[in-house]
């Protein structure tokens, strides 16, 4: 598969100024963060969203309750506003097309369509690996039964994974034999899938950077991300373990494939720093991050009002983190930590007496297994006390406490 180039010129900015509307695909906890970064600055949004009562929708100043693919709801959304973002990549490119008609959208369709698919992801990454040296895993595209045995050996034991509308760990399978892999590809139904070589992975990194439609790029400092079950659990920041060559290397990687890509807009790239020192670059997200919400409350702009500027083509803001800072995910299943079938409250008091808390809930109704309730931020002098603290958390809500302890 070839993937053209997506070059954006270089153009002046024409900002929208405060008090305009903006408008947004996708009514989650990103979109509602976004609105609330955009409210601050004097904005005002509009969200499409199919569901009502949505994160978002319950501070916008507008939500147009449709489908992301309808007509009728995406000229609704275009009476109101006339720049538009996601904050979702598997909003339809084809409605950020239309809506690109209309005025601006940060991310582009063709950006956002890259990132959508898994196969077209990777041969982009490795068209900029010439360049940067940084290349994403081995891997293989799979079809059908004749490319399960084209597979070479060497590309097993690995991961198989659907080529569309993967995220959470959802749409992966871990396969160590061909026998496997042709198992997992029948259990995922013979959608096209891409299969990548397990490596031997030290730990995961994210490199948050943004773009305006000047050209200007800023890039975060790296974040080191801990997983469990495909979630992410825990971010710290800045990483504990990345060397200073490393760090520039996914710096520069980064800003290489968000100016190679054409894009505008908050971009999050996945690294893993492999156990001999390598990088290896993993995924994008086009739009803001799980791993990047601890700018809210230890940089000086927050990855959301970033996403805001880079939308209404105002000037990019400092990255600059002025104190260290842990993140924890807060899943709905510590609801459940007293009853398997009656939702009980955390002890937010608890947690909030805990030096350095910043709690964010989404504003979801129902607490489910599984589910991104909020998170905990924790700031500190010195990363290892917000770590500790963090800890705390983890014993105060039932959770068990990350490995570092």
């Amino acid at each position: 598969m070839t993937i053209e180039k997506q070059v954006l010129p270089r153009k002046p900015l024409l900002p929208n100024q405060p008090g305009a509307w903006l408008g947004m695909m996708g009514g989650g906890q990103l979109g509602r963060m976004f609105t609330h970064a955009a409210n601050a600055m004097g904005y005002q949004v509009a969200v499409l969203e199919p569901e009502q009562g949505c994160p978002a929708a319950q501070i916008a100043q507008h939500h147009v309750s449709a489908a992301y693919t309808s007509k009728d709801g995406l000229r609704e959304l275009v009476k109101y506003a006339r720049h538009f973002t996601t904050e979702f990549e598997n909003v339809p490119a084809e409605s950020l097309k239309l809506l690109g008609y209309e005025g601006p959208v940060a991310p582009s369709a063709a950006c956002v369509s890259v990132a959508q698919d898994r196969l077209a992801e990777k041969h982009f990454f490795t068209r900029c690996g010439t360049n940067t040296g940084v290349y994403p895993a081995p891997h293989w595209g799979i079809s059908s039964a004749k490319d399960i045995a084209a597979v070479k050996d060497e590309l097993l034991p690995g991961i198989l994974k659907t080529v569309r509308m993967g995220y959470d760990g959802k749409g992966q399978i871990r396969v160590n034999t061909r026998e496997e892999l042709s198992a997992a590809f029948d259990t995922l139904k013979h959608q096209t899938c891409v299969l990548e070589k397990m490596l031997p992975l030290a730990y995961e990194v994210s490199v948050l950077v943004a773009r305006g439609v000047d050209g200007e790029s800023v890039v975060y400092p790296i974040a080191e991300n801990m997983h469990r079950d495909g979630i992410l659990f825990v971010t710290l920041a800045p990483s504990p373990n990345v060397t200073a060559d490393v760090a520039k290397k996914a710096q520069e990687a980064a800003l290489h494939i968000i100016s190679e890509l054409g894009y505008v807009g908050v971009l999050c790239i996945e690294f893993f720093v492999l156990k001999d020192g390598s990088l290896v670059v993993n995924e994008m997200a086009p739009r803001p991050h799980n791993s990047g919400h601890y700018t809210i409350d230890a940089c000086v702009t927050s990855q959301f009002e970033q996403q805001v500027r880079a939308t209404a083509q105002l000037p990019l803001g400092s990255t600059a983190q002025h104190m260290p800072a842990v993140m924890l995910n807060i899943l709905g299943d510590i609801w459940f930590r007293l009853s398997d079938t009656e939702p009980v409250d955390p002890p937010w008091d608890q947690i909030l007496a805990l030096p350095g808390a910043k709690l964010h809930l989404y504003g979801k109704a129902e607490a489910r297994h599984g589910r991104k309730m909020g998170h905990i931020t924790f700031v500190a002098p010195e990363l290892a006390q917000a770590q500790k603290h963090l800890v705390e958390a983890c014993r105060i809500l039932g959770i068990q406490e990350p490995e570092w302890v």
